[in-house]
C-alpha cells in the first residue's frame, strides 16, 4: 500500500525541526523510518508532514567524558553495537543493539527513534531502563531531561510532548566490578522479543552483590523493572541458588497475552530469561 499524501521537511538544526513540529501538530518526526514508514503504508498513521532529522549533525556522534556516555538520537544500532566506546562504557547497550532485527535494520534504525517509538517488544527500552539512562529532549520551551523510568508511559507512549524531540541519551559509564547482559527469547520470524531481559550486577571487593538491576521488554505494555528481584540480590553472593531464589517470586504486572504467547507463559519465560541474564552478568562482573 501507499501512504497518504504528506509534506516533507529536512531541517538542518534541532531548533528548526522543533519549530516545524510546533507549526505542524499532525507532523511526525522521521529518523531511521523502520517503524514509521510501515504503519504509514498501512495508513495506520497519516501524518500531514514528515520532519526528517536524519541529517542534523548535532544528533549524531558518540562521546565519553566525565564518567558519562552520550549518544546522539540519530546514532544507528550498528554504530552502537560496533562502537568501542559503547562496548567499554555500556556493554549492555551494545549487546542489545546488536540483536535488533537484521543488518539492514541495524544500519538504518536509530536509538532516538527506537526509544521514542516505545515498542514494548523492542530491545533498547529495557536496556535504557536497566542502565538508568537519562534522555535529553528539546522543545519550543527549551531543553529538559527525563529519566528512563519516567520516559516510558504506556503502549507506544512516552512522556515526550507533541512538540518535543529526543536529542540525546546519556548513560553513566560502567564502574569496576560491574557486569551486564541482554538475553532475549525472540519470535523466529520478526526477531521481536517475546521476552527480553537486561541485567546489570555489581560486585564489591568481597565478591558480594552491591547493586543490581533487572528489566524486561516484550512482556507488558512498557519496559518494566523487576525492582524486587534486584533488591533481594543486594548483599548476596550471586550464586546460582541466590539468583534462582530471587527470580522465583517474580511477577510481571499486567503481563501481556496475545496470539504468540499467553500472559502466564510470559511470566514463566521472564523467570527463566531473567535468571539467565543475571548469571551471565555475574560471570562478566
Amino acid at each position: 500500500m501507499f501512504p497518504s499524501k504528506f509534506d516533507y521537511h529536512r531541517p538542518s538544526s534541532v531548533q528548526e525541526a522543533v519549530q516545524i513540529l510546533s507549526d505542524n501538530p499532525d507532523a511526525k518526526v522521521l529518523a531511521g523510518g523502520h517503524s514509521l514508514i510501515p504503519v504509514m503504508k498501512l495508513r495506520l498513521a497519516t501524518p500531514s508532514a514528515l520532519i526528517d532529522i536524519g541529517r542534523i549533525d548535532a544528533l549524531k556522534g558518540i562521546s565519553r567524558a566525565n564518567g558519562s556516555l552520550r549518544i546522539g538520537a540519530c546514532v544507528t544500532y550498528n554504530e552502537i553495537a560496533n562502537s568501542g566506546v559503547v562496548q567499554d562504557a555500556a556493554p549492555l547497550l551494545a549487546e542489545a543493539a546488536g540483536q535488533i532485527g537484521d543488518r539492514q535494520v541495524r544500519y538504518r534504525g536509530t536509538i532516538g527513534g527506537n526509544l521514542s517509538h516505545a515498542d514494548p517488544a523492542s530491545d533498547l527500552p529495557a536496556a535504557a531502563l536497566a542502565l538508568g539512562a537519562t534522555l535529553h529532549v528539546s522543545g519550543p520551551n527549551g531543553s529538559r531531561s527525563v529519566s528512563a523510568s519516567e520516559f516510558f508511559v504506556d503502549l507506544m507512549m512516552t512522556s515526550l510532548q507533541a512538540d518535543e524531540i529526543l536529542t540525546e541519551v546519556e548513560i553513566s559509564a560502567a564502574s569496576a566490578g560491574t557486569g551486564s547482559a541482554y538475553v532475549k527469547f525472540e519470535h523466529p520470524a520478526s526477531g521481536y522479543a517475546l521476552c527480553g531481559a537486561a541485567a546489570v550486577v555489581t560486585r564489591g571487593a568481597g565478591g558480594s552483590c552491591t547493586g543490581a538491576s533487572l528489566c524486561f521488554n516484550g512482556v507488558s505494555a512498557t519496559a518494566v523493572s523487576a525492582n524486587g528481584v534486584a533488591a533481594s540480590l543486594v548483599g548476596s553472593d550471586l550464586s546460582d541458588g541466590a539468583i534462582e531464589s530471587a527470580v522465583s517470586n517474580l511477577s510481571i504486572p499486567d503481563a501481556a497475552g496475545d496470539m504468540f504467547a499467553s500472559a502466564g507463559y510470559r511470566q514463566e519465560l521472564a523467570k527463566a530469561i531473567g535468571a539467565q541474564a543475571l548469571r551471565t552478568a555475574r560471570d562478566r562482573a
